[in-house]
């Protein structure tokens, strides 16, 4: 039997490894990111292969390396929320603030479901998404990278660059404003 697990391991490793590599790096900063996630995913597969039987693997192993990059980002981005998400709104009202919701020092199911729900929306919100805006967000609030460096990256003219974070964010905005209202609501 655990001959039959271990080779079940290899072929998922050899069906999906290269695509699942591919999925990753588009969401993180380095290489070496994308590769130290994907090690945690097939971590975790061997773990759960061993002791429950995996009806779609194919959308287990994506599930658990979204949950893994989003773990990974929200390391990264607790001090980048204020100005990712409203706090630098002075000239919109209506921003949604998810600072107090995110910020928390409370670790409870529910603060937990909320901030996994927060990340989960923000991520489907920023592959709506032109290519060029959703780059240019990441590397500057998720990565940190400072604008200059981009602009060296790219090529681009900062003005252009900030200007794409800018429709990014209102873009982020608008689609995070109806779950910031649910939130507030119950």
């Amino acid at each position: 039997m655990p001959q039959d697990k271990n080779s079940h391991i290899i072929h998922t490793i050899t069906a999906y490894g290269k695509s699942l590599l591919g999925f990753i790096r588009k969401r993180v900063k380095s290489d070496a990111d994308a590769e130290d996630i994907l090690q945690d995913v097939w971590y975790q597969f061997s773990n759960v292969v061993n002791s429950e039987p995996i009806e779609q693997t194919s959308a287990w192993l994506y599930r658990v390396a979204r949950n893994k990059i989003l773990d990974k980002h929200k390391k990264h981005t607790e001090t980048l929320l204020d100005d990712m998400l409203g706090n630098d709104a002075r000239d919109d009202d209506d921003a949604p603030d998810f600072s107090d919701i995110l910020l928390t020092e409370a670790r409870t199911p529910e603060t937990e479901y909320v901030r996994n729900l927060f990340w989960e929306q923000l991520f489907l919100a920023l592959d709506e998404l032109p290519e060029l805006q959703r780059q240019v967000f990441i590397w500057h609030e998720l990565d940190d990278v400072p604008f200059e460096e981009i602009a060296k990256r790219t090529g681009e003219n900062i003005n252009t660059l900030v200007s794409r974070k800018r429709y990014a964010v209102l873009h982020l905005r608008k689609r995070l404003k109806q779950l910031y209202d649910e939130i507030n609501d119950y």
